[in-house]
């Protein structure tokens, strides 16, 4: 609106509320109800269908092909990446008594605290919103929970937040932090709107992490972490890592290069394949 003054007038935008697959059905883990893109798939079909315009995104949670007909050329200015540790009686993972049950709905933060406090155990389909994450911690249900400190943030909710994990403790997923937002592939219109939010530093980072994803062809099942962002000198560092769902193994790289878009893209490329041949055949479990 600020960028376009039509938009500002009386009725120029409608929001429209749509609930995913992924936000309805909580009962089961997400590779169970179909993995990728069941955070998306409804949202999408509206706009391909031209019941809206654009469609916002949590880039985490769009898989690394796109539908046919859309284009997703902008992502706004990136939230904070890392997770946050929530307890009612420990203040770190590392004070929780052998034994304790953490909840998480997320395989990637799953491997990488069974790796670091084995003794842990993880609830794995530990999901629902915040609230409900919040309301089970309350009610013991679970010592701890981990959730991105970028939703809590944006839901106002940092309250909750007993501790920050470092980068080093806890590689955070794909995209993680950053919102993209969609429109289909012949509306200039759209385009041009939606291009007055682009941040491109933020756009770079995630495609230069989507590479990786989708060079390791990375599911619901497979926990993988990665994190591209500038040093002081303007270079992009990139970390990668994949995990063994049990935590036992986990394999991690880091390239740094040039922050522009083909040479972050070819980046994210080549730390996967080079973690998929250290990994070798039968690492997922799959």
């Amino acid at each position: 609106m600020a960028s376009h003054p039509e938009l500002a007038e009386e009725g120029a935008i409608q929001i429209v509320i749509i609930k995913t697959t992924g936000d309805k059905i909580l009962s089961q883990p997400l590779a169970d109800i179909g993995g990728k893109g069941l955070f998306t798939k409804e949202i999408d079909e509206a706009l391909i269908n031209g019941d809206i315009d654009i469609a916002v995104h949590s880039m985490k949670d769009v898989p690394t092909y796109l539908p046919e007909q859309t284009v997703l050329p902008c992502n706004l200015p990136r939230e904070d990446v890392r997770d946050a540790f929530i307890s009612l009686t420990a203040s770190s993972l590392a004070g929780l008594p052998a034994g304790s049950t953490v909840g998480t709905a997320s395989l990637r933060r799953k491997s990488q605290i069974l790796h670091r406090f084995p003794t842990l155990n993880v609830q794995e389909n530990f999901r629902g919103n915040v609230q409900t994450r919040l309301k089970k911690l309350n009610e013991k249900v679970v010592e701890a929970t981990l959730l991105a400190l970028a939703g809590l943030k944006r839901l106002d909710m940092t309250e909750n937040v007993t501790s920050i994990l470092s980068l080093d403790e806890m590689l955070p997923a794909v995209a993680q932090g950053a919102i993209g937002i969609a429109c289909r592939t012949n509306d200039d219109k759209m385009a041009n709107y939606i291009a007055s939010l682009n941040h491109e530093e933020t756009r770079l980072a995630v495609a230069c992490e989507r590479s990786f994803l989708l060079t390791l062809d990375g599911s619901c099942r497979t926990p993988i972490a990665g994190y591209a962002s500038k040093d002081e000198d303007g270079n992009c560092i990139f970390k990668g890592l994949v995990a063994s769902p049990d935590g036992t193994r986990v394999l991690e790289t880091s390239r740094k290069g040039p922050y522009a878009s083909q040479d972050m893209i070819d980046m994210g490329k080549d730390a996967g394949q080079e973690l998929l041949s250290r990994a070798g055949p039968g690492f997922f479990g799959i």
